[in-house]
């Protein structure tokens, strides 16, 4: 058959578009094959450790890259002029991946020029929690392995970061152990607690397993670890049942882990939000929230610690503190940040019963809540009380006398004193500020005041 060459720019376009539109889905494969992401593991597949270090960049911040230890170090994207933040997550019950690591990563990224890895352990960290502690070992040596390869290349050892998550956390311990706690910096998202709140220090995370490590409890009571393990210690909501999780176990899942995965969710929320999230040292969180601690004189030298990226969370003093332990409060959700003010209420004369009163702070938009109580014979009682707006934008403070009456006895219809509040950190040259006159609160009536405080 002889070819009609009338038809053949016909042909001919064709051909080319069938050829560009595999050239382009061979691209959109080969894009494919350069992201790597996490394993899954289950039972069927066996026990064995599979470590994965998976590099992601600025210029790529979704894809993860995978890093091959040998000399393939030098063939990928990682920029050992850069700092570098090593993610480690904790116990996979069901060998799946964490659902958090991408808005770590992003957020990260979003906020440093840094090459972010991820060390994907799926394999030793699924099934049974005990077989996943049995495997932190194995794993903080193939990691300790890893950076080593990175300080061959020139990486500096003060420029690494480890971020590790619950188990995860006690393996970045180990692994700055192995370095002689010369590495820069460890962070531990909820730490874990069994099987290493009585472990010794060299088996778990602690304060020279690097130049500073960090702490962030927020499930002490249960799968977090309740004792300090860091330079630095935040028990952020006194370190356990954080506002906005569910206390019921009809919740399910999210009743087990809310209050675990809610430092991890912090530690997002502070890298991609301004609002600072500021602890203050104190003895425990009942004197903190009883107004016991209201600055960071000691022993910070009046610099405050903060949730963050900050070098040495932002605490100006060579010689860090071991295991100082710090408080604070936050919102239910996301962006979490509060402002913590010292609210005060100063009786005409004393009672001989215990004085109740509720404290509202009314802004444009919110409404904060917290309930002063002075003991009998006493004239003054104070109380910590976190709002979500600088106590500057605070439009109003609504006062509520709550008598307590019993059946016997009534308690008296009303009560006068003087209201004062100033925010923290309250160092000595800052005072309360006060309203000018005295108070007459009502029983269970609700009187309202407005708070002449001016931005600075």
């Amino acid at each position: 058959m002889v070819d009609d060459p009338k038809r053949k720019p016909l042909i001919v376009p064709a051909v080319l578009l069938l050829l560009s539109s595999f050239q382009a889905g061979d691209t959109d494969r080969l894009s494919e094959h350069h992201c790597t992401d996490f394993q899954t593991a289950n039972f069927l597949r066996g026990s064995k450790l599979k470590v994965q270090f998976l590099l992601f960049t600025s210029s790529r911040p979704s894809c993860g890259e995978l890093i091959l230890v040998g000399d393939g170090i030098k063939n990928c994207s990682f920029n050992s002029s850069l700092e570098t933040k090593i993610i480690i997550h904790g116990f996979r019950a069901l060998g799946t991946k964490p659902s958090w690591i991408e808005g770590l990563v992003r957020a990260i990224l979003d906020t440093s020029q840094v090459n972010v890895i991820a060390v994907d352990w799926v394999y030793g960290s699924t099934g049974a929690y005990p077989s996943a502690v049995e495997n932190v070992t194995p794993v903080a040596l193939s990691i300790s392995e890893f950076i080593s390869k990175l300080l061959a290349l020139g990486v500096s050892g003060t420029s690494i970061h480890i971020i590790g998550v619950s188990l995860g956390a006690h393996v970045g311990g180990l692994v700055g152990h192995f370095h002689g706690g010369q590495l820069g910096r460890i962070t531990g998202l909820d730490p874990a607690g069994p099987k290493y709140t009585r472990a010794s220090p060299e088996e778990r995370l602690d304060p020279g397993d690097a130049l500073f490590v960090e702490a962030i409890h927020t499930d002490a009571d249960n799968f977090g670890i309740r004792i300090p393990v860091g330079h630095i210690d935040y028990f952020v909501n006194g370190g356990r049942d954080q506002p906005g999780c569910p206390r019921f176990i009809s919740a399910g899942y999210k009743y087990l882990i809310c209050d675990h995965m809610r430092a991890v969710h912090l530690y997002v929320s502070a890298l991609k939000h301004s609002c600072p999230i500021m602890a203050f040292p104190c003895s425990s969180y009942h004197d903190f929230l009883n107004g016991r601690c209201l600055d960071c004189v000691d022993p910070f030298l009046l610099s405050c610690p903060r949730i963050g990226l900050l070098e040495q969370a932002g605490i100006n003093m060579k010689k860090l503190p071991k295991e100082a332990k710090v408080y604070l409060m936050t919102s239910p959700s996301a962006p979490f940040c509060v402002h913590h003010s010292l609210v005060e209420f100063h009786l005409q004369k004393k009672r001989n019963k215990v004085t109740s009163i509720e404290i509202t702070f009314y802004s444009n938009s919110t409404k904060d809540t917290a309930k002063i109580t002075i003991p009998k014979h006493q004239e003054m009682g104070k109380r910590l009380l976190a709002h979500r707006v600088p106590l500057c934008q605070v439009n109003s403070v609504t006062l509520k006398y709550l008598p307590k009456n019993q059946f016997w006895r009534k308690d008296e219809s009303s009560i006068v004193g003087k209201f004062c509040a100033a925010s923290l950190p309250l160092d000595s040259t800052l005072t309360m500020s006060c309203l000018p006159w005295n108070l007459t609160l009502l029983s269970n009536t609700d009187i309202s005041y407005e708070l002449p405080a001016a931005c600075a």
